[in-house]
């Protein structure tokens, strides 16, 4: 599957995506009609047209790394049911399968139930992305899509770091633990600001733990 050419290299004269911080996503300063903004993360940013709506467009910011890793990281998943597909790439951007869904974080945070089946269904692809010489990393609750009660993944850019993490791992756990038996049916809404404060807890609960290892 292709974006038409003339349409595609008409969007990559006109965006402007950059790096102002190597610590922070970075930031799209014109998204030229009619795309649409996805989202952006540390190395890249997402975007979709209205003519082509199974697809989206990642643009890595000038500067920043991980193109050829993710690319490879494609190639290696190939087709499959939980990851997007890469359809084509090129010189810091590639055109995946759009993957369409509600993310873990948002279902916690406007009360929909998270059914038990899209966290079997993660963890079937996290071992299907091992057996293939992956190593899942940064799998969190934003990267998690939830669609007709299936789960699915997305931002495979960092499969490729053979680096310890856990947070799938604790994430499944809380889950099990806490969200299953007190709050899946009981429609919740959690605050942002609670969210946030976990998050950060949980950072500094991990950067802790480092230090006293």
């Amino acid at each position: 599957m292709r974006i038409d050419q003339h349409v595609l290299q008409s969007f990559l004269q006109e965006v402007k995506v950059e790096s102002q911080s190597p610590d922070d996503p970075v930031v799209v300063l014109h998204t030229p009609y009619p795309w649409e903004l996805v989202g952006t993360g540390n190395y890249a940013a997402v975007f979709a047209h209205p003519d082509y709506p199974s697809l989206v467009i990642k643009l890595y910011a000038p500067g920043r790394p991980g193109w050829e890793q993710e690319v490879e990281v494609y190639h290696k998943l190939g087709e499959t049911r939980s990851f997007p597909i890469c359809y084509h790439s090129e010189e810091g951007y590639l055109v995946l399968k759009r993957i369409n869904g509600i993310s873990l974080f948002d279902c916690i945070r406007f009360g929909i139930p998270i059914l038990p089946q899209v966290i079997e269904d993660v963890e079937e692809a996290l071992s299907e992305a091992r057996r293939k010489g992956l190593f899942p990393h940064d799998v969190h609750g934003k990267n998690v899509l939830m669609d007709q009660g299936r789960g699915y993944l997305i931002d495979v850019s960092d499969y490729y770091k053979n680096i310890p993490d856990s947070k799938w791992k604790d994430l499944r756990k809380a889950y099990y633990r806490i969200y299953l038996p007190f709050l899946k049916d009981r429609g919740w809404k959690i605050p942002l600001w609670v969210l946030d404060a976990v998050r950060k807890g949980y950072r500094w609960y991990k950067k802790g733990r480092r230090l006293f290892k």
